[in-house]
């Protein structure tokens, strides 16, 4: 057995001996009576932001979608795959989910690739494609003629309030918004000091203190 496979199998056995005992009763349920999340979390695939783990969430209290840099795109038309976009669809449509957040975080290796520029990379795979979504809020911030500490820090922010805009592209969240069923929400995650900055209605981000 590879060490990998293992220590899959070692995290499973401590999760049936420890939390599991404890959730028996609301694993069961769940898987009999179906989910019924109240909030909708898009995060950045990276390992060292576990959504769930920050805001002490159980099993069935968030609905996740994770990818590269937390970014939701426009919508698109176009013959594809959108596994981000689909999963906000379920979640608004068939979920009926309250809230959806982005959450961004300190030290983004999505964002960091496209301030190297990635997102123009016509060898950049699908992650250059990918960050090429932000490629625009990049080169707005470019403008402002910011450190480099500074940019990779706008950037991550800036990316949460562009991937918010692009919610509010989607008719159908446009008009759960307005029917006042939906509420948008944009946070941000320092990994190094575990400080959480939720954003407030001008898009303004605040320090939630502890």
């Amino acid at each position: 057995m590879t060490d990998c496979r293992q220590s899959l199998v070692d995290g499973y056995r401590e999760f049936r001996a420890g939390d599991y005992p404890k959730q028996k009763l609301l694993y069961e349920d769940l898987g009999t009576n179906g989910q019924s999340p109240k909030i909708m979390l898009i995060a950045c695939a990276d390992s060292r932001v576990d959504p769930t783990d920050i805001f002490n969430a159980y099993p069935g209290e968030m609905f996740v979608a994770r990818n590269v840099a937390n970014i939701v795109p426009p919508p698109d038309n176009h013959d594809g795959y959108h596994g981000t976009t689909a999963a906000i669809e379920y979640a608004v449509k068939v979920l009926k989910v309250k809230m959806i957040v982005i959450m961004g975080h300190e030290s983004c290796g999505g964002i960091q690739g496209c301030i190297n520029g990635l997102g123009h990379d016509p060898e950049g795979g699908y992650v250059g494609k990918w960050v090429s979504l932000i490629n625009e809020v990049h080169e707005s911030l470019k403008k402002r003629g910011l450190s480099d500490e500074d940019m990779q820090f706008q950037m991550e922010l800036e990316t949460v309030r562009a991937s918010i805009s692009n919610l509010m592209k989607f008719d159908f969240i446009e008009e759960a918004v307005a029917a006042g069923e939906l509420e948008l929400q944009g946070a941000y995650f320092s990994i190094i000091k575990a400080r959480l900055m939720l954003a407030n209605a001008s898009g303004a981000f605040e320090t939630i203190e502890v």
